[in-house]
């Protein structure tokens, strides 16, 4: 079973032991027989798995969790679900764990629920301690509000947070909004110089000191915006490097060059930078592992600070929109109530869910407020399902992102973003 395990833990693909030099080198170092990929898969695999299980159960055992819930679509086009746990602690950060990986018929709230219920089955299988179950986190997606609100008839205990980071992303997604002169010269510098060693080159000659431009991910949380900062930091040596570009090469030049020189871009550039650096910087520290609930909530509020600083129309519009995200996070806002008893500096329980009790609300001293670490998961899923591994079973699949990360029983330590 070792061998097993450190495959998976490695991320090898079982079939490597199917290379003749590889067994030779094993067994003369061994001395021992190597089993075949086969033998490994029918009967290690399983008890690889179920160890990892049984270790979860324990380190779990009479605590308090969180669970966080997400969904993406795979390379073989399936909605796969993951589902990871956290525990809860009065006095430190807790352990995580990935729980469940399943493929979903459809995304709605009926299947993300029957999903949620089946993956704290697994964890205990003797029956759910369903108040033992005190915060749920997942993306603002109205399915997944909507589940939440489905789930408290059976978790009476349970605050359904929407994702903070991912808040400060939407919200970041209106700076955008705002400004489409700059989003044409991040989106067109990015594509001159994409595949194109020659204007790379060019580049580098010009301007060795400073990096490429960045190719921001719409779906990466705060990247259209570091673009943006990018660009007032160095927007002379952008400008001069594109000038010398020839216009008939590549729609892409012509675009950069018709917008980088409008009278509003510089000006443009310093108003992001100075009003909404903080909403990118924010959503970094919101990644941070171990944050205590108030430091995260700290984070929060100084955002809130400095967007109602911000002067001018374009900055109104953005402190709305983050306003708006604010008051749909209603978890967020009972959260915000429990951080304030913790500290002392409320005495009202009034609007807490009823079936909380005193000790309950000790348990909140550490609770997360992003679903960072359930996206991580996705990345070791996306490592394991590369194109020479299609043929992978989904069950398969989920065996071996348990094992993946048995090495630190840890997810947060096993994963990075």
């Amino acid at each position: 079973m070792d061998l097993c395990k450190a495959f998976i833990s490695a991320n090898i693909p079982l079939n490597k032991l199917q290379n003749t030099e590889f067994r030779q080198f094993l067994q003369l170092y061994t001395q021992k027989d190597v089993p075949t990929e086969s033998t490994l898969r029918k009967f290690y695999l399983d008890d690889c798995y179920e160890e990892m299980m049984k270790n979860i159960r324990q380190r779990v055992f009479l605590k308090k969790i969180w669970i966080s819930i997400d969904e993406t679509t795979d390379a073989e086009g399936r909605q796969i679900a993951n589902a990871i746990i956290g525990t809860l602690e009065e006095d430190r950060a807790g352990d995580i764990f990935l729980l469940n990986t399943d493929a979903l018929e459809k995304t709605n709230h009926s299947t993300v629920c029957k999903f949620f219920d089946k993956s704290l089955s697994i964890l205990w299988p003797d029956g759910i301690k369903h108040d033992d179950v005190l915060l749920f986190l997942s993306d603002a997606a109205p399915y997944m509000v909507k589940c939440g609100k489905s789930l408290n008839a059976l978790y009476s205990k349970m605050v359904h947070v929407t994702c903070a980071a991912h808040g400060l992303h939407r919200t970041a997604e209106e700076v955008r909004g705002q400004f489409s002169t700059i989003d044409k010269i991040i989106s067109n510098v990015k594509k001159i110089f994409k595949k194109s060693p020659s204007r790379v080159q060019i580049f580098k000659t010009h301007a060795p000191n400073i990096p490429l431009p960045p190719e921001p991910v719409i779906t990466r949380w705060g990247t259209w915006l570091n673009a943006s900062i990018y660009y007032c930091e160095y927007y002379k040596q952008i400008c001069e490097i594109v000038e010398m570009l020839d216009s008939e090469d590549a729609l892409s030049i012509k675009i950069a060059k018709k917008n980088l020189v409008k009278t509003c871009v510089k000006s443009n550039l310093v108003y992001i930078k100075s009003n909404f650096k903080v909403l990118s910087d924010s959503i970094l520290k919101l990644q941070r592992k171990n944050m205590p609930l108030a430091e995260s909530l700290d984070i929060l509020e100084k955002v809130q600070v400095q967007l109602q600083m911000a002067q001018g129309y374009d900055g109104q519009k953005v402190h709305k929109k983050f306003e708006t995200v604010l008051n749909k996070n209603s978890g967020l806002k009972i959260l915000k109530q429990i951080s304030k008893i913790i500290g002392g500096e409320s005495d009202n329980m009034d609007d807490l869910h009823e079936d909380l009790t005193t000790n309950d609300l000790s348990f909140y001293k550490f609770a997360p407020i992003t679903s960072v670490d359930v996206e991580r998961s996705f990345s070791i899923y996306k490592n394991l399902l590369t194109d020479n591994r299609r043929s992978f079973k989904l069950e398969n699949i989920r065996k071996h992102l348990f094992s993946a990360t048995r090495v630190k029983n840890n997810l947060s330590n096993c994963l990075n973003i």
